[in-house]
């Protein structure tokens, strides 16, 4: 199988922690972390997603808004860069140990996080992202970063 993210929502997953908008969306999500733990793929789609799910019953799903889709765009820039690869609509990854640890070291950085500008989470996740990512759901096995183990 193969999880459907929109492009910042890949970078969701690197700091995911067990928290989010309703009880609901955080099982949805932790069930996605543990799917793409488990090695599956990711296809990147446009628009609401795998984890969008649980959002989009309620009235007015922030998923449809423009400020969410600008997201998706600098999220798919910043990852292009650093991945080489178009991150669009189509595009495949599978976030294996070493690609884990390039993401987040980039993410810890700063280099893939101007799709973050202005989210709600901003703060959570950055304060994840200086621990080393200590608690995050997705977790790779054996990963340093900044000389921390996991």
């Amino acid at each position: 199988m193969t999880v459907r993210l929109r492009p910042h929502h890949l970078l969701c997953v690197l700091t995911y922690v067990g928290k989010g908008y309703s009880p609901a969306f955080v099982a949805n999500m932790t069930r996605i972390a543990g799917r793409l733990g488990a090695g599956e793929a990711v296809e990147i789609v446009e628009g609401p997603d795998d984890i969008c799910a649980p959002l989009l019953d309620g009235p007015d799903p922030h998923c449809r808004l423009a400020r969410v889709t600008r997201r998706d765009r600098a999220a798919a820039r910043d990852l292009g860069r650093l991945l080489g690869l178009e991150a669009g609509p189509g595009a495949r990854v599978t976030l294996d140990p070493d690609l884990l640890l390039n993401l987040r070291t980039a993410f810890a950085s700063g280099q893939i996080r101007s799709a973050c500008a202005g989210c709600e989470w901003f703060g959570l996740c950055g304060s994840i992202a200086g621990t080393g990512f200590e608690g995050a759901v997705l977790a790779a096995k054996h990963m340093r970063l900044g000389g921390r183990g996991r």
